[in-house]
């Protein structure tokens, strides 16, 4: 097994797309990209968990790559808000405080409101939306069947591809990592059992769009997002041991492919 799949070794359902295959103009593009994608995926599909230490020797190990190359990862998270780097203490995983998970709820009801609003205006609108109901369709089937990572990341699609349908470059990124952060808090305060975003919801979502109800579709968003920032228990101590993201430990070697 080489490296790369070793650290991408989660398995979904083909069609489930990584989260990191949202940033554009970014993944694949150097070494540095290559890394800040493996480190992305591992957090929001909930293998690395906030307040992880992310510790550059063994980062290098996983990845066979330079300090250099991983403080370029970090520093790209951090930009994101999804690191935070602690002069003499290193780099952590993003570990949201109370106020902080209020706003970054509050900005996403605020942006996808501004998204309502430009979806409505596209003419075919109907037409549009048909492959977002294919993948609502993947997302029951991946919660019905148990499949948890294909369900998270198919959530965290259906959101950034209605931002994208909307032309604006800028605003879809601003959703992707407002669902990026929304996908760590939900990895704090979440406990077994409760559902942080439903299938059924996104599909009344793109009901209502289709029928160009604009009071109506804004309710059923803001009812959406808003259950799920209820759904939140009081924060639990997360697991610090981001290696077992890679099934690697500190200091142990990485075997090369054969």
């Amino acid at each position: 097994m080489t490296t790369q799949s070793l650290a991408g070794s989660a398995i979904s359902h083909p069609e489930a797309p990584r989260p990191s295959s949202f940033l554009e103009g970014r993944a694949g593009a150097s070494e540095v990209d290559r890394v800040h994608a493996e480190i992305f995926d591992a957090m929001m599909d909930g293998r690395l968990k906030p307040g992880a230490k992310l510790t550059e020797s063994a980062l290098c190990s996983i990845f066979l790559c330079s300090r250099a190359t991983v403080r370029g990862a970090l520093a790209q998270l951090a930009h994101d808000r999804l690191v935070v780097l602690q002069a003499n203490r290193g780099a952590f995983v993003w570990l949201p405080t109370r106020k902080e998970t209020q706003d970054v709820f509050e900005a996403r009801r605020d942006l996808e409101s501004v998204l309502i609003d430009r979806l409505l205006s596209l003419e075919n609108l109907a037409d549009l939306l048909q492959p977002l109901r294919k993948l609502v369709q993947q997302e029951q089937q991946a919660f019905e069947s148990g499949d948890r990572l294909s369900w998270l990341r198919l959530s965290h699609a259906f959101h950034v591809r209605l931002a994208q349908l909307t032309g604006n470059e800028v605003l879809a990124e601003m959703m992707h990592l407002l669902c990026a952060r929304s996908t760590l808090i939900i990895a704090c305060y979440d406990t077994p059992g409760s559902h942080s975003c439903t299938y059924g919801e996104h599909l009344n979502i793109l009901d209502l769009l289709a029928q160009h109800d604009s009071d109506a579709v804004r309710t059923a968003m803001h009812h959406h997002l808003q259950s799920c920032e209820h759904r939140l228990s009081q924060i639990e101590q997360p697991v610090l041991d981001p290696w077992a993201a890679f099934s690697v430990k500190p200091g142990q070697q990485v075997a090369h492919a054969s």
